[in-house]
């Protein structure tokens, strides 16, 4: 798909690079990823852990659950990326925070069973009721 993408929080304190193919875009429907990101479900791409840099800043870190940590902004807030103990070999970062998000759609739909009952977003995705690595 994609090659070589940018993104960054809203304020742009930080900045990260990922490289390789994009391949594996989900739209998360967890409560946990809601609470954190206080929007309906959070769209995320995973890759290898090496191919991602940060390029500017420093992320704060919070553990939610006690097998994910989670990085974002210390001064905007925004959620930009995860790293979850059950896939330490890669990194998980929010589609929303990419410079051009609409370049990396979804191609699955996870932990649906969590989902809003009234949310139809992307119907024709495949849904798996929690996540397959």
């Amino acid at each position: 798909m994609v090659d070589v993408v940018e993104g960054g929080c809203h304020c742009g304190a930080l900045r990260y690079r990922l490289s390789g193919a994009l391949g594996d875009v989900a739209h998360c429907h967890c409560s946990i990823c809601r609470r954190v990101s206080g929007g309906t479900l959070v769209t995320w791409v995973t890759l290898p852990f090496e191919a991602f840099q940060w390029l500017a800043g420093s992320p704060q870190r919070y553990m939610a659950p006690e097998t994910c940590n989670r990085y974002f902004c210390g001064s905007c807030g925004a959620h930009v990326a995860l790293v979850t103990t059950r896939s330490p070999d890669s990194i998980d970062v929010t589609v929303a925070t990419l410079d051009h998000p609409e370049r990396v759609p979804a191609n699955r739909h996870i932990w649906v069973g969590s989902r809003l009952p009234w949310l139809q977003v992307d119907q024709g995705l495949p849904e798996e009721d929690e996540e397959r690595l």
